[in-house]
């Protein structure tokens, strides 16, 4: 898809063949990409240009309020490949030991760290020292200190630190919160989650501790930690977790091969979830209420994803989550907009204390309590 023009026609024509369905309450919260737009743009330099950094990149071509301008990487080659494919001036091009040179930049408003989990922290401190505004993909750090010294570090420099929660402007993944809210479900009474695929290059960083933080939990396990925490609308009082490990040789100490773990939550719901790199076809949530039931599956990958409840199919059109993302993005940044579902740093901080608290439960078999208030 080379322009904004063929992304229009195409969703034109996919709605087209879609039943018609009213994208109702919350749903209407994320608009379709806005064809005559002439507000701010937010101008964006990405930071780490590897795969997920491009899938940013590529799906800004169809934003309008907001615009790839720059770069930061530690590679060469790519800054001159994204130079190319992208329009991006020299003078916005920057590699890890320079970027502290962003502050003297005024064509760039915010940074977009799509780095491993653990070069997140102090990339984003000196983001926010440069007085640039933070985007960071999730999790946000290694866990819970680091997250709050991220928070209090973006409060003190009056930046504004996001965390790339993409699900959380997703049209169907909203439509059951509507529904969860007008109370069409009843008494929320269940959730489960599961996330999971077999992981490919044993080389790569994720299976790195240093780098990832420990393993599937910190990859896709956090899904389902901030999922059954939206799907639910509360947030949950203690955690119990248990660790199997089949792999040793390819999951080294304090790399996660499977984790299940449990929540309890304040009005009486308890949520089962599992996160593994050991089994396929695992990217499922299920909510369940005394009076009806909701089901996404798949309900985190790119998309699209699908959903029903007790009321029939959920019919929403799908766009490019990343694309919608960077839009509301746009909006929080520029214009102050208060999205349905937090995506701020202190929402990030409340996913870490509960991986810390996962990780606790695994290690000791005890519950472990948890005040995220």
């Amino acid at each position: 898809m080379n322009t904004r023009r063929d992304f229009l026609q195409l969703l034109a024509a996919s709605a087209i063949t879609l039943p018609l369905a009213p994208l109702s309450g919350l749903a209407n919260e994320v608009k379709i990409i806005e064809e005559n737009y002439d507000g701010p743009v937010l101008r964006v330099a990405i930071m780490g240009l590897g795969g997920y950094g491009t899938r940013v990149a590529d799906a800004m071509r169809d934003c309008k309020k907001a615009k790839l301008v720059g770069v930061i990487s530690g590679t060469p080659s790519k800054i001159t490949n994204w130079q190319s494919k992208y329009g991006i001036p020299e003078k916005n091009c920057y590699n890890y030991e320079s970027f502290d040179a962003i502050k003297n930049n005024p064509d760039i408003d915010a940074v977009y760290i799509t780095t491993p989990n653990g070069l997140h922290h102090d990339q984003a401190i000196r983001v926010a020292k440069a007085g640039k505004h933070v985007i960071c993909e999730k999790p946000m750090a290694l866990n819970a200190k680091e997250g709050q010294e991220m928070v209090d570090a973006c409060k003190k420099a009056g930046v504004k630190l996001l965390v790339g929660y993409r699900m959380h402007f997703e049209p169907k993944t909203l439509e059951i919160i509507r529904m969860r809210k007008a109370g069409e479900f009843g008494k929320i009474m269940f959730f489960q989650g599961l996330c999971g695929f077999n992981i490919g290059d044993p080389k790569q960083w994720r299976l790195n501790k240093q780098l990832a933080g420990g393993g599937s939990l910190m990859d896709i396990g956090i899904y389902a930690i901030n999922g059954s925490r939206y799907m639910v609308g509360e947030e949950p009082v203690w955690v119990t977790a248990q660790e199997t490990k089949t792999q040793p040789e390819r999951f080294a100490e304090g790399v996660d091969e499977t984790i299940q773990f449990q929540f309890g939550f304040p009005g009486g719901a308890v949520a089962s979830c599992l996160s593994t790199y050991a089994m396929n076809n695992l990217d499922r949530f299920f909510l369940n209420g005394e009076k009806g039931f909701a089901e996404l599956q798949p309900s985190t990958g790119y998309g699209p994803i699908k959903g029903r409840t007790n009321k029939g199919e959920l019919t929403h059109p799908h766009v490019t989550h990343q694309t919608v993302q960077m839009e509301e993005f746009s909006d929080i940044i520029l214009n102050g907009k208060v999205p349905v579902v937090p995506v701020d740093g202190e929402e990030g901080v409340k996913d870490l204390k509960i991986i810390d608290a996962i990780y606790l439960a695994a290690k000791t078999g005890k519950k472990v309590a948890l005040k995220l208030g």
